[in-house]
């Protein structure tokens, strides 16, 4: 099995191989050496040097530097003499002392108050790193040195040293991240060999030790941002973090002094005793008396405020979460289980209240301090899901993407539609979802994050832009990590320093871009630098995107059948639909096939692994050649170049199924060179020993995703069976050309009919009418008072704009996209429901139907249900056999557009209006309205009239080529060519440099042959 590096068979302290642990230890008891002391006393002799004498040297030889009064123009003139000289190098040394000055004041204010790592004085770099060794050499003899940021207690070492992450020292060991594969399987196995002999050796010893030898550990309370984990006790009394296992299977279901039990190795407490293995040493360690002793008063104390503050440092206790966290000072870093592997790091969080993330949480409108994000799942109640697919209201980016490509899908059918395109079915509905396929689309509206996404886009292009203007290439990038808003790129080795506004994270192989700075980005032409980044799945607050195109080598995915599968969609919905990527082929094998609806341009269905290997092979040598050709050591230097919108796109390859052992073979030796080529291949193996494979991982039945050697365990992001179907569906529901109606008496399918009919007799009066076509007003209820008015107005236009039903989750994250309670959410319909009232019979204006989606009564309608009931009676009901009642519907369905759908709704509110496609459907009805009142009136020969209606529909839709044309009929019926030519004018103007549609010529050609030649006189 292929390893990335060659694993170290110790792990322990003896072995200088070994990384090391950057985490805080804390030192209760430790006794200060005489070396201590020497060190303190030379840093307090240095300090007073740096800052008191090399300011009175400078005053008591040189003086005053720099000019006593305002320089003259003589002064330019003067002879530059030695003392000139002087006096600058005098200015330029006041200067840095000035810096180190305030380097020191930064890293003891750091020390003092236990903020953990201390901020940067800017420009600082190697002053801040010498100020911050002689202050933790100064301080090291206090109490708080304990407490000080990873490195301060680590006297003598380098600044890159302490920060150099796991997967940045094995990239400088080896000639490449991964190595030749069979000296990689061969140090792989040795390595797992070892471990495994040492275990056992442990585990010998500890039974074989005597009852009265068994020693004990008490957890420590925390200190600072620090919290003792079974790592860092298996570390410093075992002498490998490896093994707090044995901690664990020794006080497993043990019950603790507070009366809990330890039921997972990354989840202890403070006070907790833990029993140790008979080898374990040193002074923490104590006998243990028969019966525990009662958790101290102070503990109970300390263990209250932590539990209070909220703070889940606890949980990084042991394991490879733990393992993982414990890298850095916070919840970042390079430390994990396997330390001489390359690893995943979740990046360091920054505090909440730093004011970068302002926004984030804030609210709009009512309950904004009880918000919780809109993209989470359900409560402990099952009820607050109300049936909602939660691995899809927990996929934010994945469900943006499908809510936008489902978006795109339908207006491309309304407009096939309307264009006679597909039957000439003019006025389509798109088919209402119900059953399965209903609660997708609510749980994609629920859990999509759009602005995410935009932001995710502009950043990552931002970024191309600037590095390409700084004449840099690319960095390659194995994973990003979007947390609190912000987004950390994890490189695969140091790149320098990332162009402004980037900055760089926790160590020199992150970037990191504040999501406040990613808002001042602007829409750049560049191709998008990272299109194979997909999720994987969420650990705290953080989500991992593993960008698959940069693996060196094949990602396999072990685990159960349908687990895998449900991955492997999960995957393929996302990279098929994301908002980051331009041009990429997916090819999936062996599943997926009905995932094409989602992208056909994009996705690609093989049946077996031969027919892939083939495919890929000629691809492997194409793209090597043009490489080769083009000058270029990888795609992403490609990609900043002149060809990045026509090369270079990722090709990412699914094989769900585990390949047999020659195709494994075959398929590794394709994927050497696939991270330079742009190709990732992500395969699915029964037993996860896969040839080949750089990365591997696991599902496992709970949901997890395990990537051990990456130092990775996440909630997994997967699309179950179930609802891969629904989504599907949706889809093909959404295509005009797999619709099935009916033919119509011209051969087309006949116009559906709107999904809420109104009576339009003067018997059908309403008791609430609300004008959405135009400026936005309400007869037939007061005006809610204070500020719930806006909020109550726009949840009645959701309302009316589904009449079909609103579920109420959907409801509340349209209202509040950040997120919102569920009590909030539900006095918000109470007193909706009490606005609109009750009905004659007593029964409310507001309802909630079986599957409890909120709907309104009858009673309830807005002038767009009468615009489309107006156009479905006039031309399909009783107007289509009686002439007077089709010119009346249809004249007064006209009438009532008065302009955009709410047009004078307040900047910032209304957005979930991008996920609906009543922008396209309005335009649309509105032309098919003027086009079937001008051919009621040309009938007759009226062609003032007919351009009268003409004029009216292209104000709410200049753009549809039909009433141009109709346009044109109706004018030439007028039998003046003047004004006709007017009209051809007009219309190649408003064209523009895009000229006229074919059609549109071809009718002017016929109505008008000279128009060509008389558009000049015209203009």
């Amino acid at each position: 099995m292929a390893r990335s590096t060659s694993r170290s068979t110790g792990g322990g302290p003896s072995n200088p191989q070994s990384p090391r642990n950057r985490t805080p230890q804390p030192l209760p008891g430790r006794r200060r050496s005489f070396g201590d002391f020497v060190k303190a006393f030379f840093a307090f002799v240095a300090l007073t040097v740096l800052l008191v004498g090399v300011p009175g040297a400078l005053a008591y030889f040189v003086g005053w530097p720099l000019p006593g009064g305002a320089p003259s123009l003589d002064w330019l003139q003067q002879e530059i003499t030695a003392s000139t000289f002087i006096n600058v190098l005098t200015v330029v040394v006041w200067l840095a002392w000035a810096q180190f000055t305030a380097c020191v004041l930064v890293e003891i204010k750091a020390a003092f108050s236990g903020v953990g790592i201390p901020g940067r004085v800017p420009g600082a770099g190697g002053s801040q790193l010498l100020a911050r060794q002689l202050v933790a050499a100064l301080l090291l003899v206090g109490a708080t040195a304990a407490s000080f940021a990873p490195g301060l207690s680590q006297f003598g070492q380098s600044l890159e040293g302490n920060q150099k992450p796991a997967s940045a020292a094995s990239a400088h060991q080896t000639p490449g991240l991964f190595g030749q594969e069979q000296q990689q399987a061969a140090s792989a196995a040795d390595a797992l060999a070892a471990q495994a002999d040492q275990a056992a050796a442990h585990a010998d010893g500890g039974s074989g030790a005597k009852a009265g030898d068994t020693k004990y550990y008490r957890i420590q309370p925390p200190e600072g941002r620090h919290h003792d984990s079974l790592w860092e006790v298996a570390e410093r009394h075992l002498g490998d973090g490896r093994r707090y296992k044995e901690i664990y299977q020794l006080n497993k279901d043990r019950e603790q002094p507070d009366g809990s039990r330890l039921s997972e190795a990354s989840l202890i407490r403070p006070g907790w005793i833990m029993e140790m293995p008979a080898d374990a040493h040193g002074g923490e360690i104590v006998e243990m008396p028969d019966e525990a002793p009662e958790v101290s008063k102070d503990v109970q104390e300390q263990i209250s405020d932590y539990s209070k503050s909220g703070d889940s440092g606890h949980q990084q206790g042991g394991g490879e979460q733990g393992a993982e966290q414990g890298g850095s000072g916070q919840q970042g870093g390079g430390g994990s289980v396997d330390r001489d592997t390359a690893h995943i790091s979740l990046p360091e969080q920054r505090p909440a209240g730093d004011g970068q993330g302002q926004g984030q949480g804030q609210g709009q409108g009512e309950g904004a301090r009880q918000q919780v994000p809109a993209a989470t799942g359900a409560s402990d109640d099952d009820s607050s899901s109300f049936g909602l697919p939660e691995a899809l209201l927990g996929a934010p980016l994945l469900a943006a993407g499908l809510l936008l490509a489902l978006g795109r899908r339908r207006r491309h059918a309304l407009w096939q539609s309307a264009m006679g395109a597909a039957g000439g079915r003019r006025g389509m509905q798109p088919p209402t979802p119900t059953g399965d396929a209903a609660d997708v689309q609510d749980a994609l509206l629920v859990g999509a994050d759009p602005e995410g996404v935009r932001l995710l886009d502009l950043s990552l292009r931002g970024l191309a832009a600037a590095l390409a203007e700084e004449n840099r290439p690319l960095p390659t990038v194995y994973a990003a990590w979007l947390s609190n808003g912000d987004l950390h790129l994890q490189l695969a080795q140091p790149a320098g320093r990332p162009p402004a506004p980037w900055q760089l994270g926790q160590d020199q192989t992150f970037w990191m871009l504040a999501r406040a700075d990613a808002e001042q980005y602007e829409d750049v032409d560049t191709a998008a630098p990272y299109p194979g980044l997909v999720s994987l799945g969420t650990r705290d607050d953080s989500r991992l995107l593993l960008n698959l195109e940069s693996v060196p080598g094949i990602v396999s995915l072990s685990g159960s059948e349908a687990d895998r599968a449900a991955v492997f969609a999960s995957v393929a919905a996302e990279l098929a639909t994301n908002g980051w990527s331009d041009r990429m082929t997916i090819t999936v094998v062996g599943f997926g096939q009905d995932l094409t609806p989602l992208a056909p341009n994009r996705l690609r269905h093989l049946e077996d692994v031969e027919a892939l290997i083939e495919t890929m092979e000629a691809e492997t040598r194409q793209r090597r050649g043009a490489l080769g050709a083009a000058g270029h050591d990888s795609v992403l230097t490609g990609r900043t170049g002149p060809a990045q919108h026509t090369r270079w796109a990722p090709h990412l390859v699914l094989l769900a199924a585990e390949p047999s052992a020659d195709d494994a073979i075959k398929l590794a030796e394709l994927a050497a060179d696939a991270g330079r080529l742009g190709i990732g291949y992500l395969v699915g193996t029964e037993s996860g020993d896969l040839p080949g494979a750089a990365w591997e991982m696991e599902i496992t039945r709970a949901g997890k995703l395990l990537a051990p050697l990456l130092g990775l365990e996440l909630e997994a992001q997967a699309l179950p069976e179930a609802q891969q179907r629904a989504v599907v569906r949706l889809f093909s529901e959404a295509d005009p050309e797999s619709a099935g109606s009916p033919a119509g008496p011209d051969g087309g399918a006949p116009a559906a009919a709107p999904p809420f009919l109104v009576d339009v007799t003067e018997q059908g009066r309403p008791a609430v009418y609300a004008r959405l076509v135009g400026t936005y007003e309400i007869i037939g209820l007061e005006t809610p008072d204070g500020e719930r008015s806006p909020l109550m107005h726009e949840a009645l236009a959701l309302l009316l704009l589904h009449r079909e039903g609103v579920h109420p989750r959907v409801l509340a994250s349209a209202l509040w996209p950040r997120g919102v309670t569920d009590d909030v959410r539900d006095a918000l319909v109470d007193r909706l429901r009490e606005w609109l009232g009750t009905e004659p019979d007593g029964s409310p204006r507001l309802r909630a139907d079986q599957t409890g989606r909120l709907t309104l009564a009858k009673s309830v309608v807005s002038d767009l249900d009468v615009l489309r009931s107006l156009y479905h009676e006039g031309t399909q009901g009783r107007g289509a056999n009686n002439r007077a009642v089709r010119g009346r519907m249809l004249t007064d369905a006209l009438v009532l557009v008065r302009g955009p759908l709410l047009a004078d709704r307040p900047q910032g509110r209304y957005a979930w209006l991008t996920h609906e496609i009543i922008d396209a459907q309005l335009p649309l009805l509105v032309a098919d309205i003027g086009l079937a009142l001008s051919e009621f009136h040309l009938e007759k020969g009226r062609a003032e009239k007919a351009i009268e209606a003409l004029n009216a529909a292209l104000g709410s839709a200049p753009g549809d080529e039909r009433l141009w044309n109709e346009l044109l009929r109706a004018t030439h019926a007028l039998a003046d060519p003047a004004r006709l030519r007017q009209v051809a004018a007009d219309l190649v103007a408003r064209s523009g440099a895009r000229g006229l549609p074919p059609r549109t010529e071809a009718l002017l050609d016929e109505l008008l042959p000279t128009w060509r030649t008389g558009l000049t006189a015209v203009s």
